[in-house]
C-alpha cells in the first residue's frame, strides 16, 4: 500500500467538506484530516453518528469541525444552495470536496432490479454529488489549490453482473468527474479526480459480501496516505484521472 507522511500541520487553514462522513471511509477521512489541521464540514444523514464523530474530533482537535445532517434521498436543489450560502458565510474558501456518500442497493439482475432502488441510488449516488458540486463550485473556485474527489468502484469501470444501479451510478460518476475536470482545468485551480478504494472493511463491503471474513480486508485508515497525497502540493498536476488506491503510484 502507498505510503505518505506529511507534516502535522499539513492541512492547517484548509476547509474540506466530506459527504458520508458518519461512517466508513468518509468517517476515517474526517478523523485523519482533523489530525492534520483541516477545518471540516461533515455531511451525513445520521445526526446521532455525526454528533458522535464531532465529539471525538472536538476532544482531540477542538474547533475544527462542523456537522450538517443532510439526507441525500430527500434533499432538493434549494437545500444545496442554502448549504453553499451558509458555508460562504463561515469560510473564505472551500479547498476540498470528498464525495464518499453512496448506497449499495439490491444485488440482483437487471431483469429483476427494483425500480424503487434504481430511483433512490440515482438520487444519492449521482444526482446529489452533481447538485452539491454545482452549488459549491463558486467557493472551490476561490481556492488557490482546491481538490474534488469522487469515490468510485471497480464495478463502475468494468461492468459486472448483479451490481445494478450501484455500478451504473459509479460509471456515471466517472463521466461527471471527467467532464468537470475538463471544464475547470484551464479556468480554476481545482483538481478533479476519482478514486477506487478497492476492497475495504466497511459496512457496505459487509453488505455486499456477507460471507466474507471482514478481517481479510484492510480498514479505511490504510487508504489515508492516498487521500492525503491527493490533497497535497505534490498532486497538483493530477487532473481528470480514474485512480486506484491499491496500486496508487504517482510516479508512474
Amino acid at each position: 500500500m502507498f505510503e505518505f507522511s506529511p507534516p502535522d500541520s499539513f492541512l492547517s487553514g484548509k476547509t474540506i467538506l466530506i459527504t458520508g462522513a458518519s461512517d466508513g471511509i468518509g468517517k476515517q477521512c474526517a478523523k485523519t484530516f482533523a489530525q492534520y489541521g483541516a477545518n471540516l464540514v461533515l455531511l451525513g444523514r445520521d445526526q446521532e453518528k455525526l454528533e458522535a464523530l464531532y465529539d471525538e474530533i472536538e476532544e482531540r482537535t477542538p474547533g475544527l469541525a462542523v456537522i450538517q445532517p443532510l439526507d441525500f434521498t430527500k434533499a432538493h436543489s434549494d437545500e444545496y444552495k442554502n448549504l453553499a450560502s451558509s458555508l460562504g458565510e463561515q469560510f473564505e474558501t472551500l479547498d476540498g470536496l470528498i464525495h464518499s456518500a453512496a448506497l449499495l442497493g439490491s444485488r440482483t439482475p437487471i431483469e429483476f432490479y427494483p425500480e424503487s432502488d434504481w430511483d433512490k441510488l440515482l438520487q444519492v449516488n449521482l444526482t446529489a454529488p452533481f447538485l452539491l458540486t454545482k452549488a459549491l463550485l463558486p467557493h472551490l473556485s476561490q481556492s488557490s489549490d482546491a481538490r474534488v474527489l469522487f469515490l468510485s468502484s471497480s464495478v463502475g469501470r468494468i461492468g459486472r453482473a448483479h451490481w445494478g444501479a450501484y455500478a451504473i451510478t459509479k460509471f456515471a460518476l466517472e463521466g461527471l468527474m471527467q467532464t468537470l475536470a475538463d471544464e475547470v482545468a484551464n479556468t480554476t485551480q481545482i483538481k478533479v479526480n476519482s478514486l477506487n478504494p478497492g476492497a475495504t472493511r466497511t459496512n457496505m463491503r459487509r453488505d455486499a459480501y456477507p460471507a466474507e471474513d471482514p478481517s481479510t480486508q484492510p480498514e479505511p485508515v490504510a487508504l489515508m496516505p492516498v487521500f492525503l497525497y491527493l490533497l497535497s502540493e505534490q498532486a497538483k498536476n493530477i487532473q481528470g484521472q480514474a485512480l486506484d488506491a491499491r496500486d496508487f503510484n504517482p510516479g508512474n
